[in-house]
């Protein structure tokens, strides 16, 4: 049988099947592998455009915090500290991070469509608020809630990728779609050289502007939504299984103009017990018991990136700004470089994620940023590069990173059954960005307040570390997930021999 449709378990213990037991709903069904065996068509196209925009935003988000934080420096009504500006953009990751656990926990008992309204209005709502910030407490409290919209979107969004997508373009989709939030910093990054410019704008204005053309772009978001149906595989397990049918039949015909019939294919079908909803203490037994082995990879990734991404892009205009001199109003310039780095490298190499693999590209991707990430912090260290050359060091390094952080909600989205698959991903990247993320930005501003070339060197060099043993615990442990279904890589927890 191909390997793409077969749904044997890479080690059948880690998720033993159900007996059937009186009273079970079961269901006996083909969708996985109706979705998994089409190609890729218009329907495939608006998915990754609606869920890309989502990236989008976070991108802008991110990057105007970067950008304008030499802007909410120089404000009057904020005149923000370098430790001001690190501890604001730590309170958005500390939100995301809540974001994500409250948010993907309801993924899965609510589904992935729903949550997409709620974290996009809390999204919306809180970006709109942050450009009325009076002082540091109202603007990390406007921050903190920006991110906890955004970190709930992580959950749902990613869940949704891997349940859509057929089997054979799923690691470049992902990919792609995570890759998309540079888009998105790109044109935060045009946004701020126009709003930061005094000539144009006020010292106290661009950057709330800024702000808020961020919650207006995220309006867009509403009607683009409309496009993305409810996962048919959550449905089929959450007792609707006559809705799961007709969602496939509508993609079926909006890919191939007919609903395929069964008759005409060996498609192999799995049997579920239809369930409400999956247990806390199930979820945290299947997680950290059960597939223990792939929760310290996906921990691992998870940590290293964020660490790796958030320490240093949050703190790149305070890099360009104190040690190169760059004017606030200037740092977009160079930003639009760096996202075109970060952009083309899922872009360019998310294809061999499905074709060399994953274990091979996620070693290669997560070693040769720690790696390069030391060499060029040894020259800043040493003071030979300029603020060109250092962006292009930074682009360099970033469009390997990129894809390498992608792979991270990638693995960690693919490889745990579909019921704890969101709440699974909100875990991972709340822990990671927990211990990496939220720490990262306060810690460069700190050690960037020092003014020591060779103190910002430290904080580089446990980055790399932190990327480097990464990628030695993927090499060992990483699941070879590419071009399987998601019911062989791991089994769903209802199913039924």
């Amino acid at each position: 049988m191909d390997r793409q449709h077969s749904l044997a378990l890479h080690d059948s213990s880690l998720a033993p099947a159900l007996a059937p037991k009186q009273g079970d709903r079961i269901i006996e069904t083909s969708i996985p592998a109706r979705l998994d065996s089409l190609r890729w068509s218009g329907f495939h196209t608006r998915v990754v455009v609606a869920l890309g925009i989502t990236w989008i935003l976070d991108g802008l988000e991110v990057t105007l915090a970067g950008a304008l934080s030499g802007a909410v420096k120089e404000s009057p009504t904020l005149q923000f500290s370098n430790f001001d500006v690190g501890f604001s953009n730590s309170a958005y990751l500390a939100g995301a991070v809540l974001g994500a656990l409250g948010f993907g926990w309801l993924t899965d008992r609510i589904g992935r469509k729903k949550l997409f309204f709620i974290t996009l209005a809390l999204y919306l709502t809180a970006t709109a608020a942050t450009a009325l910030s009076w002082n540091l407490p109202s603007y990390a409290l406007f921050r903190f809630l920006t991110g906890a919209g955004i970190g709930g979107e992580y959950t749902a969004i990613n869940s949704t990728i891997q349940e859509l997508v057929p089997a054979r373009y799923r690691g470049w989709t992902d990919l792609v779609i995570n890759g998309s939030f540079w888009v998105g910093a790109a044109i935060g990054a045009t946004s701020a050289i126009v709003l930061l410019d005094p000539a144009i704008v006020g010292p106290d204005l661009g950057w709330r502007l800024a702000y808020l053309s961020g919650a207006c772009l995220g309006l867009i978001v509403f009607v683009m939504r409309m496009w993305i149906p409810e996962s048919p595989r959550w449905l089929m397990i959450h007792g609707r299984p006559d809705q799961a049918h007709a969602i496939v039949d509508d993609i079926e015909r909006s890919v191939i103009g007919r609903v395929q019939d069964p008759r005409q294919h060996a498609w192999p079908k799995i049997r579920l017990r239809m369930r409400d909803h999956t247990p806390l203490g199930e979820v945290a037994h299947t997680v950290f018991s059960a597939y223990r082995r792939r929760a310290l990879v996906g921990l691992t990734l998870m940590t290293a990136q964020a660490f790796f991404y958030n320490a240093i892009f949050f703190t790149f205009a305070l890099v360009l700004t104190d040690f190169y001199g760059i004017t606030a109003s200037q740092v977009g310039w160079y930003i639009l470089p760096f996202a075109a780095g970060n952009f083309l490298g899922p872009l360019l190499l998310g294809r061999l994620f499905d074709t060399l693999g994953r274990r091979a590209m996620i070693t290669f991707t997560y070693g040769i940023s720690g790696a390069l990430l030391a060499l060029s912090g040894y020259l800043f260290s040493i003071g030979v590069l300029s603020a060109q050359s250092q962006t292009i060091a930074w682009m360099v390094i970033f469009f390997f990173a990129s894809p390498a952080a992608s792979s991270a909600y990638l693995t960690v989205s693919e490889t745990f059954p579909l019921e704890v698959r969101a709440l699974a991903i909100a875990m991972f990247y709340s822990i990671g960005t927990g211990i990496g993320g939220v720490a990262g930005p306060a810690l460069f501003g700190a050690l960037i307040d020092t003014g020591s070339r060779n103190s910002v060197f430290a904080g580089y060099l446990l980055g790399s570390g932190l990327m480097i043993g990464a990628a030695v615990v993927a090499w060992r442990f990483a699941v070879s997930a590419e071009r399987q279904s998601l019911e062989t890589i791991a089994r769903p927890l209802a199913f039924v021999e």
